[in-house]
């Protein structure tokens, strides 16, 4: 029996290092191409890649959070200190992330809110 889970968390382990790194991986290729878009772009104002970077920040939030269940089934199996510090770390870096995520993403409402509508031709309506 102790051999069938042995087998079973190192394939979950394998799998979920995968998902993380795949949906890191796409994440950054997405940032790449919104500040290559941004930096190209005739009429630069800054929203577009200030969503970006909330967009960006979702996906580490989400990669981070597969790492951590790895982490979390790692620990479990085998814990040493090593891996309950990484756990920790992991854990925590998760944390600052998702607050200051949380914090930007109702600041960019706030801003959004209070900005004037703007026409097609990106002229202010009055």
């Amino acid at each position: 029996m102790k051999d069938w889970i042995s087998l079973f968390t190192d394939g979950a382990i394998v799998a979920i290092d995968v998902m993380a790194v795949a949906i890191i991986v796409v994440g950054t290729l997405e940032m790449f191409v919104t500040c290559v878009r941004s930096a190209f772009s005739p009429s630069p104002t800054g929203r577009e890649l200030r969503d970006g970077y909330l967009r960006y920040a979702r996906w580490l939030m989400a990669g981070l959070t597969f790492q951590l269940a790895n982490d979390i089934i790692v620990s479990a199996r085998a814990p040493s200190w090593d891996d309950i510090g990484r756990l920790a770390a992991i854990a925590l870096i998760r944390t600052f992330l998702n607050f200051f995520l949380e914090r930007d993403i109702r600041e960019t409402q706030a801003i959004g809110e209070d900005a004037p509508a703007a026409g097609a031709d990106g002229r202010q309506r009055r």
